[in-house]
C-alpha cells in the first residue's frame, strides 16, 4: 500500500512540473513554485532553485544561495546538483575554491551517471586536481563519458590510446575514437584523423582521406591543419598539386602564428610559388618566422634546415638587415648581431656582433638583451664582466625572456655579478618553473626541499620534483624516488620509489643506479633479485660511484648475483678505497693482511687500516691497534696500539674495549690504572665479550680496581662460562665446589668442571677426576676418575701425573701396571712434584 501511495505522490509532482513548464513563462512565479517544492524537500526543485539563483531567473542572481540549494539537492542525491556543486567548488563560485570537494561532488555525480561529471572526473585524475594524479583512473572515467557521448572525452580517449596513457597503447582504438569525434565536427579530432590517415596510424594509410580531414580541420580554424594542408597541396599528396592553394593555406597558418608556415610563406614569396615573387614580403615572413628566437644556434639551424643557405641569399639578407639596422630598426639590429655572431652572409665578427646586440638591446629587443648578457658572461666580443652580464640578464628577464630569468636565478644563487641572494634566486627560478622549464622546476624543488630562499615545504618540493621528473630531469627522477622512499611531501611508498629510481637509473643517473641495486638486493619495493642488484651496482660503479664500487666488491667477495671472485672483489674495493669509501679501505686492509685476492702484504694492510681508522672506522682502528701491538706491517709501538684501541673503544667497539681494559690492567702503552681497567672490562662484558666477562669476574674476585665482591665475581664468571670460556667454567666449578659467592653445590661444580675439562682445561680435568674418585656431584666411578687423571697428566698437570702413577701402581680404575706407574712417577719428578720425589 505504501509503495502505491509513494508512486501516486510522485505522479502528482511530475504533473505539477509539466504544468509549470507548459504555463506562461512567468519567471517569478516559476521561482516561487520551485521554492515551495524545494523547501518541502523535493530534490529536483532544490536543484532548479539553485539554477534560478545562479542564472537570476525570477530572482536576483545570488551565487551563495545557488550554492546552498545545489548542496541541498546534491546531498539528496540529485546528480545534476552534484555536478553543479562540483563546478562551484572547482571555480570558487558562491563558496571558497576547494578542489578536493570539487572532486568529491564530481565523483558522486559521475557514479550517478552524469556524463559531464564523468568527463570532469577524468580531467581531475589526469591533472591531479583535488586527488593524486592517476592516469589509469582518468582513462576509466574518460571511457565512461565517451561511451555516453561526451565529445571531449572521446577525443581525450583517442589521445590516451594513441600515447598509451593509463592504458596500453592501441592506435586502432585511438583512430576509432578520433573518428567518432571528427564526424561530430570536432576540429581537433578532424586534424588527428588527418594525421592517422596521412601516416597510417591505426588505419591503413590513405592520403586522399588525410587530405579530406586536414581540409575539414583547416576550414574549422586548426592552424596546424592549415599548414599540413598547404604541404599536401604543395607536394600533390592526396590531391592534385596546386601551388595557389598551397600558398593560400600557408598564408592562413602563417597569420595564425605557425612558424613553419611563416617560413614556407617566405619561400613562396621569394621563389614566386603560388603568388607573384616579392622579396620584401619574403623577407618579412622570414623575419616573422625568426622572431622570439634568442638562441643563435637554433636560428642558424632553421636557416639551413629550410634551405636558405645559398651564399647570395645570405649576403643579400645581411645587406638588407644592415640597411634597416643603420636607420634604427631594432629587430634588424638584433638579426645583424646574429649574422655577425655566426658568420651568415659576412665573415664571423664577434666584436661587431656585440656592437649590434648592444644597439638592439638598448632599443628594447629582449633577445638582444639576453645575448648581451651571454657575451658579457663569456667575454665574447668584449671583456668578461659579470656585473654587466647580470644587468642585461635582468633587463631580458624583466621583459619575459625565460632563459634570462633562469640565468638570473643562477646569478643570485651563486653571487655572480651581484650579492648572493637565495630569496631572489628562488623568485626567478619560480617564474621560469611555472613556464615549464624543467631545470628551474628541479631547482625550485631543491629550494623547497632544503628551505633555501623559502620556508621548507616537503609537499611543494615533491610537486616540483614530480614536474621536473615527468619532463625528463634525471636528478629530479632520483629525488622523486627519495621523496617516496622517505615520505617527503607524499605518503611513503617504496614501490613508487623503486619506479622512479628505475626511470632515473635508465637515464644513467648513478645515484639511482646505486639505489636500484640496494632495492633489488633488499627486496624493497620489488622482488629480491641479486643478479639485478649486481647489474645496477656495476652500472653505478663504472660511473665512478664510490659506494657502488664498494657494494660491487662485496658482491664479488660473497658471490651475490655473480660468481665469487676475490681478485675482482679486491679490484673494486681498491677503486672504492681510493675514492674515499672508508669501509672499502678497511676491507682492503683485511684483504692485504690475509692475502685474499692479492698477495699478502702486511705493510699495505697497515696502510689501508690506517686510512680507514683515520676516517673513523672502528673495526679498522682496532685492527690498527693490533698492528702496532704485534708489529704487523709496522714497528711495534704499544703507546700507539693503546691510542687506537681507545679510539675504537670510544666508538663502542667491544673487542677494543676488552683490549683497552687489558692495557690499563697491565700498564701497556699507558700507566697502569686498575679502575679504568675495570671500567673498560665492564663495557666490553656488557657488550657480550666473553673474555671481558671472565676478566671482570677476576677483578671482582680479587678486588682489582673495585672492592672485592664474590657475588658479582660469580655473576660474571657464570656469564663467561655460559659463553664458553674454559677458565671461567673451571672457576665456576670452584665457586660451586667451595660455595664462593653462591651456595655450595657439588652437582653444579661437577657440571662446570666437566665443561671446562672438555674444553681443554687441565686443572678442571684433574678436579673432574677427583669428583669421580670420591663421588662428589656425581656417582663414584674409578674408571672415569682414571680417564680424567690420564687426560690431565697428558696435558702437563704434575699432580695428575702423580695420581695417575698411583692408579697404575694400585690398579685403581685400571689394570695394575708398574711400568706405567714408574713412567708417570718419573714425569711427576721431572715437574718437581714433591710427593713423587719422595
Amino acid at each position: 500500500m505504501s509503495g502505491q501511495k509513494s508512486s501516486k505522490m510522485q505522479n502528482e509532482i511530475d504533473i505539477f512540473y509539466e504544468n509549470i513548464i507548459n504555463s506562461e513563462k512567468n519567471e517569478i512565479k516559476l521561482f516561487q513554485q520551485y521554492q515551495k517544492l524545494a523547501e518541502n524537500g523535493d530534490k529536483k526543485a532544490q536543484n532548479n532553485l539553485g539554477v534560478c539563483y545562479e542564472k537570476g531567473i525570477g530572482i536576483e542572481k545570488d551565487e551563495a544561495k545557488a550554492f546552498y540549494w545545489y548542496q541541498k539537492a546534491a546531498e539528496n542525491g540529485n546528480k545534476k546538483a552534484q555536478f553543479s556543486l562540483g563546478a562551484f567548488y572547482s571555480n570558487g563560485i558562491g563558496i571558497e575554491k576547494d578542489e578536493a570537494k570539487a572532486f568529491h561532488w564530481y565523483k558522486k555525480a559521475a557514479e550517478n551517471g552524469d556524463k559531464q561529471a564523468q568527463f570532469n572526473l577524468g580531467v581531475f585524475y589526469s591533472n591531479g586536481i583535488g586527488i593524486d594524479k592517476d592516469e589509469a583512473k582518468a582513462f576509466c572515467w574518460y571511457q565512461k563519458a565517451a561511451e555516453n557521448g561526451v565529445k571531449n572525452a572521446q577525443f581525450n580517449l583517442g589521445i590516451y590510446y594513441e600515447e598509451g596513457i593509463g592504458i596500453e597503447k592501441d592506435e586502432t582504438k585511438a583512430f576509432y575514437w578520433y573518428q567518432k569525434v571528427a564526424e561530430n565536427e570536432a576540429k581537433e579530432a578532424q586534424f588527428k584523423l588527418g594525421i592517422c590517415y596521412n601516416y597510417g596510424t591505426g588505419i591503413e594509410k590513405d592520403e586522399v582521406k588525410a587530405f579530406h580531414w586536414y581540409q575539414k580541420a583547416a576550414e574549422n580554424g586548426v592552424k596546424q591543419a592549415q599548414f599540413n594542408l598547404g604541404v599536401l597541396y604543395s607536394n600533390g599528396i592526396g590531391i592534385e598539386k596546386d601551388e595557389t592553394n598551397a600558398f593560400y593555406w600557408y598564408q592562413k597558418a602563417a597569420e595564425n602564428g605557425v612558424k613553419e608556415a611563416q617560413f614556407n610563406l617566405g619561400v613562396c614569396y621569394k621563389k614566386g610559388i603560388g603568388i607573384e615573387r616579392d622579396e620584401a614580403t619574403a623577407f618579412y615572413w622570414y623575419q616573422k618566422a625568426a622572431e622570439d628566437r634568442a638562441n643563435e644556434a637554433q636560428f642558424k639551424l632553421d636557416i639551413y634546415n629550410y634551405g636558405i643557405g645559398f651564399e647570395e641569399d645570405e649576403a643579400k639578407s645581411f645587406y638588407w638587415y644592415q640597411k634597416a639596422a643603420e636607420i634604427g630598426d631594432n629587430k634588424a639590429q638584433f638579426n645583424l648581431g646574429v649574422f655577425y655572431s655566426i658568420g651568415i652572409g659576412i665573415e664571423k665578427d664577434e666584436t661587431n656582433a656585440f656592437y649590434w646586440y648592444q644597439k638592439a638591446a638598448t632599443n628594447g629587443v629582449k633577445e638582444a638583451q639576453f645575448n648581451l648578457g651571454v657575451f658579457y658572461s663569456n667575454g665574447i666580443g668584449i671583456g668578461k664582466n659579470d656585473i654587466k652580464s647580470f644587468y642585461w640578464y635582468q633587463k631580458a628577464a624583466e621583459n619575459g625572456v625565460i632563459q634570462a630569468q633562469f640565468n638570473l636565478g643562477v646569478y643570485y644563487e651563486e653571487g655572480i655579478g651581484i650579492e648572493k641572494d637565495e630569496t631572489k634566486a628562488f623568485y626567478w627560478y619560480q617564474k621560469v618553473a611555472e613556464y615549464g622549464t624543467k631545470e628551474a622546476q628541479f631547482k625550485i624543488a631543491n629550494y623547497y626541499n632544503y628551505g633555501i630562499g623559502i620556508e621548507k615545504d616537503g609537499a611543494k618540493a615533491f610537486y616540483w620534483y614530480q614536474k621536473a621528473a615527468i619532463n625528463g630531469v634525471k636528478e629530479a627522477q632520483f629525488n622523486l624516488g627519495i621523496c617516496y622512499e622517505k615520505g617527503i611531501g607524499i605518503e611513503r611508498d617504496e614501490v613508487e620509489a623503486f619506479y622512479w629510481y628505475q626511470i632515473a637509473a635508465k637515464n644513467e643517473n648513478k645515484d639511482a643506479q646505486f639505489k636500484l641495486g640496494l632495492y633489488y638486493e633488499g627486496g624493497i619495493g620489488t622482488e629480491k633479485d641479486k643478479a639485478k642488484a649486481f647489474y645496477w651496482y656495476e652500472k653505478a660503479a663504472k660511473q665512478e660511484f664510490s659506494k657502488a664500487q664498494f657494494n660491487l666488491g662485496i658482491c664479488y667477495e660473497e658471490g651475490i648475483g655473480i660468481k665469487k671472485d676475490e681478485a675482482i672483489a679486491f679490484y673494486w674495493y681498491q677503486k672504492a678505497a681510493e675514492n674515499g669509501v672508508e669501509e672499502a679501505q678497511f676491507n682492503l686492509g683485511v684483504f692485504y693482511c690475509n692475502g685474499i685476492g692479492i698477495e699478502k702484504d702486511e705493510v699495505k694492510a697497515f696502510y689501508w687500516y690506517q686510512k680507514a681508522a683515520e676516517n673513523g672506522v672502528k673495526e679498522a682502528q682496532f685492527n690498527l691497534g693490533n698492528c702496532y701491538y704485534n708489529g704487523v706491517g709496522i714497528e711495534k709501538n704499544k703507546v700507539k696500539a693503546f691510542y687506537w684501541y681507545k679510539k675504537a673503544a670510544e666508538q663502542e667497539f667491544s673487542e677494543a674495549q676488552n683490549k683497552l681494559g687489558y692495557c690499563y690492567k697491565e700498564g701497556i702503552g699507558i700507566e697502569k690504572n686498575e679502575v679504568k681497567a675495570l671500567y673498560w672490562y665492564q663495557q666490553a662484558a656488557e657488550n657480550e665479550i666473553k673474555d671481558a666477562q671472565f676478566d671482570l669476574g677476576v677483578c671482582y674476585e680479587k678486588g682489582i680496581g673495585i672492592e672485592k665482591n664474590k657475588v658479582k665475581a660469580f655473576y660474571w664468571c657464570q656469564k663467561a662460562a655460559e659463553n664458553g670460556v674454559k677458565e671461567a667454567q673451571f672457576n665456576l666449578g670452584n665457586c660451586y665446589g667451595n660455595g664462593i659467592g653462591i651456595v655450595k653445590d657439588e652437582v653444579k661444580a661437577f657440571y662446570w668442571y666437566q665443561k671446562a675439562a672438555e674444553n681443554g682445561n687441565e686443572i678442571a680435568m684433574f678436579n673432574l677426576a677427583i669428583c669421580y674418585k670420591y663421588g662428589e656431584g656425581t656417582e663414584k666411578n674409578l674408571e672415569k676418575a682414571f680417564y680424567w687423571y690420564q687426560k690431565a697428566a697428558e696435558n702437563g698437570n704434575e699432580v695428575a701425573m702423580f695420581n695417575l702413577a698411583n692408579r697404575y701402581y694400585n690398579g685403581e680404575g685400571t689394570e695394575k701396571n708398574l711400568e706405567q706407574a714408574f713412567h708417570w712417577y718419573q714425569k711427576a719428578v721431572e715437574k718437581d712434584h714433591i710427593k713423587a720425589m719422595n
